[in-house]
């Protein structure tokens, strides 16, 4: 998986002067674009839309010090369509404008060109299960909020705490299916996962029974899902079990993620500062 990685990283940087196909990027790392994305945010720390950019701003940046060029045609060159849209983007990344650079000389920042190795450190043991499963309903209040890696999500709290108890009573009497109990279920997030990006939040149970009245129902397609356990500090062991999903377990097994819920079932220690945690994510045999 690594190796077809970096390939599809000398692709990007062979194309930094034209369009970056990201579904032939998605071919040649022999996955699905969703998956390759989701991968590449966890293994860069940042969306591959957000590297690709911050690459040609630095190649470009290069450029504008070389002073062989119009301002305008290394903006044109580099997908940008006039200068003060290339100027504002620049600006961004290297705190200063183009012009400004050009005529001090000044510090510029740098995105270096990124290859990924597969670092074997023996600390990890995942336990994990798959687990194929029909047609389900989530059945839950909703809110969208934004993603955060890591901390407490104050909007999620908020949220969480402004539903009544008799709601969540009613709710957990609900349950009838795995994964039981009400339930902490993210949808419709962005591929990216960059920071802040918006997702739907349920507080849920999965059931079938009818939906009470006021509540969301989400249906969900039958499918595969891979299901890990952790347990420790919380938020910490969570969001260091996603984390880990997508730079080790996935790196050295045959799935990759499909388009999906994602669920966590939680179970808090009397303080609430320790916990375990079931996680299921929809996921998908890799083909060939």
């Amino acid at each position: 998986m690594l190796e077809r990685l970096n390939q599809a990283m000398e692709y990007i940087e062979s194309h930094l002067d034209r369009t970056v196909d990201v579904a032939e990027v998605a071919r040649i790392a022999a996955t699905s674009e969703y998956h390759l994305r989701r991968m590449f945010s966890a293994l860069a720390g940042l969306p591959l839309s957000e590297y690709v950019r911050r690459r040609r701003l630095t190649l470009a940046a290069a450029e504008v010090l070389a002073g062989r060029e119009t301002l305008l045609d290394i903006a044109v060159r580099h997908g940008y369509g006039s200068g003060e849209a290339f100027a504002r983007a620049f600006r961004a990344m290297h705190g200063i404008g183009p012009g400004e650079a050009r005529r001090t000389g000044a510090a510029l920042s740098s995105q270096s060109q990124m290859t990924f190795r597969l670092t074997v450190e023996g600390s990890n043991d995942m336990r994990y299960r798959v687990v194929d499963k029909p047609e389900f309903r989530v059945v839950g209040p909703k809110a969208r909020v934004p993603l955060v890696h890591t901390g407490p999500n104050r909007a999620i709290i908020d949220f969480v705490r402004g539903i009544p108890p008799e709601d969540t009573e009613r709710l957990a009497k609900l349950s009838d299916q795995e994964p039981r109990g009400v339930l902490a279920v993210c949808d419709d997030l962005d591929p990216s996962r960059a920071e802040g990006t918006e997702l739907d939040y349920y507080q849920a149970v999965i059931t079938s029974e009818p939906a009470p009245g006021g509540m969301e129902v989400l249906r969900v397609p039958a499918g595969t899902w891979a299901v890990f356990t952790a347990s420790g500090p919380v938020p910490e062991a969570i969001q260091y079990l996603w984390r880990d999903v997508f730079t080790e377990w996935f790196p050295s097994n045959p799935y990759r993620s499909r388009p999906g819920p994602e669920i966590l079932r939680t179970h808090l220690s009397p303080g609430g500062a320790e916990g375990e945690a079931e996680l299921w994510l929809p996921v998908e045999r890799e083909q060939g």
